[in-house]
């Protein structure tokens, strides 16, 4: 199982943070349905550092909500007052639903104009006990309707999504296509038309957040090993990713992590 906190680089800094499983029924639109809520004291903020999964985001606030794109290096909030948002993980089968074109979403986020959305997860959230599951629900109902009948084309996203980012045996965009029965082109295609970025790129993301999740969460780990245990070529090729994407060394995030 994955940890709840993977992509989310200082945990000790999170406000309170749920990762609810989707629905059955939506299980092939939706990783999870991700909800912080904060309450910051006056003149304060609180800022939250993510390695984000290389798939879209639905996420709805109080005011409106946003699809937001796969990214390439690391992404920051600063939570200021009181607030929360529910966020969707999309799985490539409903990021086609929500987009033609996820790859001119990388590094951005865009308004969403769903404004029957917005209201009724406001008023989940308003709710009581509960809110959070029944926000969840009222979202994935309204992705399902959005999405229609799951296709065979994006079942076979979801399967490359799930090769790529999941099995540490795939290193490369040629295995991922043998074990997936198609061309690399056609891999390539599938990559960029339901998750925006490069079958490679998403296997390199794979890999650096089982890396900082490891880093963080065994403080003695041995970092060449770690780095040999994912995949890289050396130790150093693992701090050149870690700089390239989060702008530290592996060392500097375990130092850290903690605080």
């Amino acid at each position: 199982m994955v940890d709840p906190t993977r992509g989310v680089l200082y945990p000790a800094r999170l406000p309170q943070l749920h990762r609810l499983p989707p629905p059955a029924d939506a299980a092939e639109l939706v990783q999870w349905i991700w909800i912080p809520e904060w309450d910051i004291e006056p003149g304060r903020s609180s800022r939250q550092e993510l390695v984000s999964y290389p798939a879209l985001n639905l996420v709805v606030e109080q005011d409106g909500a946003v699809l937001s794109g796969a990214t390439t290096r690391v992404g920051s909030r600063d939570l200021v007052g009181r607030g929360w948002a529910v966020g969707a993980l999309l799985r490539p089968a409903a990021a086609a639903a929500l987009t033609e074109a996820p790859s001119a979403l990388l590094d951005r986020v865009q308004p969403f104009v769903a404004p029957d959305l917005v209201a009724a997860v406001a008023r989940a959230m308003r709710s009581g006990e509960g809110h959070r599951e029944r926000a969840a629900a009222v979202l994935c109902s309204w992705l399902r309707e959005r999405a229609g009948a799951v296709t065979t084309t994006r079942r076979q996203a979801n399967a490359m999504a799930d090769l790529l980012m999941s099995d540490p045996s795939v290193r490369t965009p040629e295995q991922a296509a043998a074990r997936l029965a198609v061309s690399v082109r056609t891999l390539q295609r599938m990559a960029h038309r339901h998750v925006g970025l490069a079958p490679a790129a998403i296997i390199r993301r794979g890999r650096l957040q089982e890396a900082a999740e490891r880093i963080r969460t065994d403080p003695h780990a041995d970092l060449a090993a770690v780095a040999a245990e994912l995949g890289y070529a050396d130790q150093a090729h693992l701090a050149n990713d870690f700089r390239a994407v989060l702008g530290f060394t592996p060392s500097s995030y375990r130092a850290g992590a903690r605080t």
